[in-house]
């Protein structure tokens, strides 16, 4: 069976590290014959270092599915060069900061206490200005109003909003992690998330759990805890049913 791993919120709660219970349970699942894939909001730069050794080169989706990496390989969704003037106008006429994604590099001009900043991958790629990024792939608006809202709305464009961390994720239209997960020839599966941008999952997942209890969760199969994660795929993959898939 193949089990999808959301990471922040969902496997890792202090950005860097996973927990090593939760490690030796993903290890069994690939001990059984299962494939983990990972699906994070995270660019392919920054969801690798989180990852264990044994999968970092694994089936990986990034950025909500701009990106996809296989066997060390990325391949990247762009936005049209159209599309990305008309968002680098919306970023100058509200003075948003942002954190835009290239393939790679990144353009970042948030507050460097954010979270978000704390988990970029600083040793490999550089901070470049936006209008210096060869393309982008992603883009992130932090505290965006609803006059931001409206414009994005009008654009082709998927917007996913993070309340708890008032930000908003832009992607090009139709690009989401299930879209990563059919790039990779994944159809049935097994999802593990705990945000907004995991509700696909939840809904095209044959079972799905749900890590805490954001609004999300009334898409999921189940709700837990962070303590239960480990425990929980165990159960899962001891499973008859699961097996049965």
């Amino acid at each position: 069976m193949n089990f999808v791993f959301d990471i922040d919120g969902t496997l890792c709660f202090n950005g860097k590290t996973i927990d090593e219970t939760i490690i030796a349970a993903l290890k069994e699942l690939v001990a059984e014959g299962h494939e983990i894939i990972f699906a994070s909001a995270r660019p392919i730069r920054d969801l690798i270092p989180v990852l264990p050794e044994q999968f970092k080169k694994g089936k990986l989706v990034g950025g909500n599915g701009c990106f996809i990496s296989q066997n060390g390989k990325i391949t990247a969704n762009f936005f049209t060069p159209n599309l990305t003037q008309q968002l680098h106008t919306i970023i100058q006429q509200h003075q948003l900061t942002y954190l835009a994604d290239s393939e790679w590099d990144y353009a970042f001009t948030g507050s460097f206490e954010h979270p978000i900043y704390q988990n970029i991958n600083h040793s490999s790629a550089k901070n470049t200005p936006l209008l210096e990024l060869q393309k982008i792939c992603k883009l992130v608006l932090f505290k965006p109003n609803s006059a931001v809202i409206d414009a994005l709305s009008k654009l082709p464009v998927s917007i996913t909003s993070y309340k708890n961390e008032d930000a908003i994720d832009i992607s090009p239209l139709g690009i989401n992690k299930v879209y990563g997960l059919e790039k990779l020839q994944i159809k049935e599966f097994i999802a593990f998330g705990n945000d907004s941008n995991d509700q696909c999952l939840f809904e095209k997942a044959q079972f799905s759990v749900c890590v805490g209890t954001n609004d999300v969760h009334k898409y999921a199969s189940m709700t837990i805890t962070k303590e239960e994660v480990a425990k929980t795929i165990i159960h899962l993959k001891n499973n008859v049913l699961i097996k049965h898939f």
